[in-house]
């Protein structure tokens, strides 16, 4: 049975709560502040054995972590949990690991190979046609029951659904986070001997292809050390195209390198390339390897354990931001996080209207954008290639248009480098097939115009 409260100092609603680990990891990083402990978690989500568990976990934290005053409900009716929210949270995956297994292997059936696909290449462009729509229409049930409350959007592709929800919704106060970040600059800080709180860093560009453009400790820039670092031959292996890409242009660049071999023209152009720039597979950039992480037959097992405390929720505190900007609007003491906001200004050399990922400060009035300036131009030219993909992906789910679908994997870095125009219009053509069942409802029926082949051998 949930649980409940009639005084409700902080109300966080999380769309999406039936997800294996997200959802709980969150509920505990809440909690972790003592200003925070008395918060009600209203949990939502479309599949009730899911959302079932989700609050036998959360009922778990509670006891586990002494967290006596906090209280939560479960909802599948999303406008019902929204009303007096706070804070909304949205991690969510329309279509489930069918849409998933579809979007990796018919464009692997073309030669495009792709690692994760959830952020551009045809997966990310299928995974926004799906996923932005519902959550446009999320964002504008936030504006309708609570209107002052504060977006956190988890969900991928992050760039993609920031932008289409402020096109379609006006002063929404949304902010798209994500930890590639924070991991990236923790990892670097250990790699050079440091903790994080020894390095002074700047960093910006977009989701999963930030640039740190700056990284000091105690004033000496560490840039220097990073290069040479990143020609060492075992971390080469293990990091591959994210070291490339300092090799080659000098700066770190945030996401692991599995998702960032898969951003670029460079890696995965045939099995050969894939083999020598993701050895080791995984999150090295492993063919299909989201596949390997979405497939969970045994998810019942798995969250009943959670839910029995078998397999204990981790009550430190993570380093997702989520909590951290609860906490810093809640309490007024203020945090720096790393968010997707519109760009409008922040990075000048950027398109304006672009989702772009910079420094924020977090206070009791919110989360204000830093500027930034101008990035190193050859920075700014390999996000602008993503964004012109993420551009047409945001009109083509707006529209419902086949074309612009088309004329977006026509774009895509990855699926440019391998197909001609005939061979994405037929990937295209076979992806909107085959993921029918999992788009909306204007999608039902739509087709893409095959276009005669004019010569072939």
């Amino acid at each position: 049975m949930s649980r409940s409260s009639d005084q409700r100092t902080l109300k966080i609603v999380i769309i999406g709560a039936g997800s294996l680990e997200f959802s709980s990891r969150l509920t505990a990083d809440v909690l972790s502040y003592s200003a925070l402990s008395n918060a009600h978690f209203a949990l939502v989500d479309t599949d009730p054995e899911r959302l079932d568990f989700a609050g036998q976990i959360v009922e778990q934290i509670f006891q586990q972590g002494g967290y006596h005053n906090a209280t939560y409900s479960q909802h599948s009716d999303r406008r019902e949990a929204l009303i007096d929210a706070n804070f909304v949270i949205t991690s969510i995956l329309v279509g489930g690991y069918p849409a998933i297994e579809s979007e990796i292997d018919i464009p692997k059936s073309f030669g495009v190979c792709q690692a994760i696909g959830d952020t551009l290449t045809p997966g990310g462009i299928m995974r926004c046609l799906r996923t932005l729509p519902i959550q446009i229409d999320i964002a504008r049930d936030v504006k309708n029951y609570c209107p002052s409350a504060l977006l956190l959007n988890y969900t991928n592709p992050m760039s993609m659904l920031c932008w289409g929800m402020h096109d379609a919704v006006d002063n929404l106060n949304l902010i798209g986070l994500c930890h590639s970040v924070q991991s990236t600059t923790e990892q670097w800080a250990t790699r050079l001997g440091l903790g994080l709180n020894d390095i002074e860093f700047s960093c910006a560009g977009i989701n999963h292809q930030a640039w740190i453009t700056r990284f000091e400790a105690e004033g000496k820039d560490c840039l220097p050390r990073v290069r040479a670092l990143a020609e060492d031959k075992n971390l080469w292996r293990s990091d591959t195209s994210r070291m490339e890409y300092i090799k080659h242009f000098g700066f770190p660049v945030t996401e692991a390198s599995g998702h960032n071999s898969e951003y670029s023209p460079w890696f995965r152009k045939n099995p050969e390339s894939v083999e020598r720039f993701s050895p080791g597979g995984g999150w090295n950039g492993g063919p299909g390897f989201i596949k390997t992480l979405y497939n969970r037959p045994n998810w019942r097992e798995t969250m009943a354990k959670m839910a029995r405390w078998e397999t204990p929720v981790d009550l430190e505190r993570s380093i997702e931001y989520g909590a951290q900007i609860i906490h810093a609007v809640t309490t007024g003491k203020p945090e720096v996080v790393f968010g997707n906001v519109m760009n409008d200004g922040l990075i000048e050399n950027l398109p304006q209207d672009a989702c772009v990922e910079v420094a924020c400060r977090v206070t009791e009035k919110g989360f204000n954008p830093e500027p930034y300036g101008r990035l190193p131009e050859h920075l700014a030219c390999i996000n602008s290639n993503q964004i012109n993909t993420q551009r047409l992906a945001v009109l083509a789910a707006r529209e419902a248009s086949p074309e612009l679908v088309f004329q977006a994997m026509a774009l895509d870095p990855l699926t440019s480098a391998i197909l001609n125009l005939d061979e994405i219009r037929r990937l295209t053509s076979e992806l909107l097939s085959a993921q029918q069942a999992y788009l909306p409802e204007h999608w039902q029926g739509q087709t893409l115009d095959p276009k005669p082949v004019l010569y072939s051998q």
